[in-house]
């Protein structure tokens, strides 16, 4: 008999991982695999009026705390459709040790379709969060992905005063990079260092999002369309930027947090209009 493995006295925090898949059956994607350890936990999926399946992911414990591990494998195959969503906000608390960290993988098989639209992540004052989102999809795949923050929680004058706020997005196929996009953002390390809401960087803008959208579809009107909805939204700014091999990246910037929601929206229905011919989902939470 194997004898457990020691615990660690002096960690601090908890290892989550999720393992899903969702596969075409006749006409609708289904989940055909969900396996999750707590802080992490999926919600049954949701029948919209939508050829996709809706699955929801949430840490029931609040948020994130220094140290928390979370790793989320989610594959869909030939033809699936899946959107991957959050009930709220994730909030990331305060630490003096290690940061809190997030891996997530996509596998996007042929022809099939994952839309990963979480809510922006709200660092604390101190807090320290670590991503990294590691896409591999086929060539015929389809994806919209959107990865969202606020500079803290503003309303108690915390923007841009978390330790360590780093996300990195890789999106490979079979012949290659189709996108990579990195940020690290620290506290300056001296007065005479720019701040991070100053100008050319996020000017006094406290919520950001990038949304990321591969697969065959027009560019040009794309993001024509994204320019035309984004002036109904007041108090943001949007800039779109073709890829060299497909696809588009649209960056964001809003005065509040209903300006960015609002914005994603957009982004968001254009997105789908433009990949997929298809309308906007809403799930927005009041």
């Amino acid at each position: 008999m194997t004898a457990p493995a020691a615990l660690d006295a002096a960690r601090v925090g908890h290892d989550g991982a999720l393992r899903l898949a969702v596969e075409r059956r006749g006409g609708a994607t289904v989940v055909t695999r969900c396996r999750y350890t707590l802080p992490l936990q999926v919600l049954a999926p949701l029948a919209l009026d939508d050829p996709a399946v809706v699955v929801s992911i949430l840490n029931p414990t609040g948020g994130l705390v220094g140290g928390d591990r979370l790793s989320i494998d989610v594959d869909a195959g030939a033809g699936a459709h899946a959107v991957l969503t959050t009930p709220s906000a994730t909030r990331v608390y305060r630490t003096d040790g290690d940061p809190a960290t997030q891996t997530v993988r996509l596998r996007v098989g042929p022809h099939a379709v994952v839309e990963w639209v979480p809510d922006q992540a709200i660092p604390f004052a101190g807090s320290a969060f670590r991503q990294a989102i590691d896409v591999e999809m086929d060539e015929t795949a389809g994806l919209v992905l959107v990865d969202a923050f606020s500079a803290g929680r503003i309303a108690r004058g915390e923007a841009w005063r978390f330790s360590l706020l780093e996300t990195t997005l890789s999106v490979r196929d079979r012949r290659g990079w189709r996108l990579r996009d990195r940020f690290v953002l620290r506290p300056p390390g001296a007065p005479d260092q720019p701040k991070w809401d100053g100008l050319g960087l996020a000017e006094s803008h406290a919520y950001l999002a990038s949304v990321a959208v591969l697969g065959k579809f027009d560019g040009e009107r794309f993001a024509a369309d994204v320019a035309r909805r984004a002036a109904e939204c007041a108090g943001a700014q949007v800039g779109v930027a073709d890829l060299a091999r497909g696809g588009a990246l649209v960056r964001c910037l809003a005065a509040g947090a209903p300006a960015l929601a609002q914005t994603v929206d957009l982004v968001w229905a254009a997105a789908r209009a433009a990949l997929l011919g298809l309308p906007p989902l809403a799930l927005r939470k009041p």
